[in-house]
């Protein structure tokens, strides 16, 4: 009975009445749930006895390909940093090196609580299949339950933004349209290709459509990856209004904002995640609510890149359902899911002064379980401690300062825990965490051999961010003009407006919400 393990003696993170469980998992289900001692442990016996047994996290946004760019950047909005974590002329990487450096993130992400990562890996301007390979091989090496999709679009990231003719010198912008990037409709097959090999539903390590955003979109393609998904019932993510000057696009783009372009689309469905989803209007939420689609929240890499605070509370109250996720360590540095947890639980009370409407963190536990299972239409295999379900579970030690003394599991896992007293991690029914260590690669090898990469990858990456450095002022010039164009008097607060005597310092641009 090698394919059995039963965890005795359990505390279950959700369970208020104070009981201890056995959990009986049987290949790579949950097949029982039993008051300790109330049948005969099966198979290898884990002793639960000092653990708090949780459903693992579900990282539902996250970008492997930033991962050496780690600690590179700060104090720019999206639109400045993004040119730097996705240039035209990247830094060329063997399969290996793509290996280690998803390794990276998948190394925290388990050691963080989640048991699911879904990895938006950037391919362009070349697509190389063994890159692809090679992320979907990390994966599969280290257990984690992954779901990749890579960047699909079909137009190139500074032609997805307003004033582009007017602000780019012409010489610059005839030397970016220069660039060839494989064609998207190659990228779409191998999309194809992998939706009928690695479906979700049949695979730990499968596939996600996700093409990139509405504005870096034409229609027609942004039509096309949704026909793919619908015809092989995949789920999708899509990043949407993250940032003001986004919001302004959609408003000098499509006359209207880019959730209602969706809309109008027909793109907006069940299983369909909107990333970010930050700068938005009540009629907005009222479509999303109506489609079935999740948003995605993401609350530290948005107040770090100072896009804001999306309305949660108000998403929830039309029923809306919410997920989690961390984004790309380019732009945040972390893979922690924790901390993207008790961030979304501390922010979320910036919003309003009814505190009986804050978030809190039984919200922002469920948007990080159940609700990244639904996100994904997986909410019938993860995301909840039940039987039949996947057995995708993390374990806590009790003994940790965490926990002592213990009044609120949920709570005190939610503020308290950091990944420090992570002692087990089973993922579709095979411990890949034991003891604190993971079981199935060398963490510290891996780790050795990422430094070394990186060292060896320096120069390149230095001169790759020089060579950015002519799109900076263009692009500045398109920011501050867009901080000039009113959003939707509607609009959600997302930030603190500067103070008035920020508004009266001389430079500073006139931005009204």
């Amino acid at each position: 009975m090698q394919d059995r393990i039963t965890l005795t003696s359990a505390t279950l993170v959700g369970d208020t009445a104070g009981r201890t469980m056995d959990i009986f998992i049987a290949a790579d289900r949950i097949a029982d749930l039993q008051q300790a001692g109330a049948r005969p442990p099966e198979g290898i016996v884990i002793d639960a006895s000092r653990l708090l047994i949780s459903p693992g996290f579900i990282d539902g946004h996250h970008h492997s390909h930033e991962n050496f760019l780690k600690g590179r950047f700060e104090g720019q909005p999206l639109e400045l940093v993004m040119n730097f974590v996705r240039p035209l002329t990247p830094v060329p990487m063997t399969a290996r090196q793509v290996y280690v450096r998803t390794m990276i993130s998948a190394i925290q992400a388990i050691r963080t609580g989640a048991t699911t990562l879904v990895d938006d890996m950037n391919v362009s301007p070349m697509l190389d299949r063994s890159h692809v390979e090679a992320a979907l091989q990390a994966y599969e090496d280290c257990g984690i339950r992954a779901l990749l999709g890579f960047t699909l679009f079909d137009r190139p990231f500074f032609r997805a933004m307003p004033f582009v003719e007017e602000e780019f010198p012409a010489d610059l912008l005839a030397q970016l349209d220069a660039v060839h990037p494989t064609p998207a409709a190659e990228v779409l097959t191998l999309a194809r290709e992998m939706a009928r090999s690695r479906h979700p539903a049949e695979h730990r390590v499968g596939y996600i459509v996700a093409p990139s955003a509405p504005q870096r979109c034409s229609d027609d393609f942004l039509m096309a990856t949704r026909a793919l998904a619908d015809e092989f019932e995949l789920p999708v993510m899509i990043h949407v209004q993250e940032t003001r000057l986004q919001a302004v696009t959609g408003q000098l783009m499509y006359g209207s904002s880019m959730f209602a372009h969706l809309a109008r689309l027909g793109f907006l469905k069940a299983k369909t995640a909107l990333i970010h989803a930050v700068w938005l209007t009540p009629d907005d939420i009222a479509l999303i609510a109506a489609s079935g689609a999740s948003v995605q929240h993401n609350p530290t890499v948005n107040m770090k890149l100072g896009s804001g605070l999306m309305p949660m509370r108000e998403m929830l109250d039309a029923g809306i359902n919410v997920s989690l996720g961390t984004d790309g360590c380019g732009l945040v540095e972390t893979a922690d899911m924790l901390r993207a947890v008790s961030n979304t639980a501390y922010l979320q009370k910036l919003r309003g002064n009814d505190h009986e409407r804050w978030i809190g963190a039984p919200e922002a536990f469920h948007a990080a379980t159940k609700g990244g299972a639904i996100a994904l239409g997986l909410e019938n295999q993860i995301g909840e401690i039940k039987i039949g379900m996947k057995a995708d579970l993390c374990g806590y030690s009790l003994d940790q300062i965490a926990f002592v003394p213990l009044n609120d599991p949920l709570r005190q896992l939610v503020y308290g825990e950091t990944g420090a007293g992570l002692r087990l991690s089973i993922v579709d029914g095979k411990v890949i965490l034991c003891d604190g260590q993971l079981t199935l690669i060398d963490e510290a090898a891996i780790l050795r051999e990422a430094q070394a990469i990186h060292g060896e990858l320096g120069p390149t990456l230095e001169a790759v961010e020089a060579s950015v450095g002519p799109l900076l002022a263009p692009y500045r010039r398109i920011h501050a003009r867009c901080l000039c164009y009113p959003t939707a008097s509607e609009t959600f607060p997302v930030r603190f407006d500067c103070t008035p005597s920020d508004k009266n310092m001389p430079g500073k641009t006139p931005y009204a919400q």
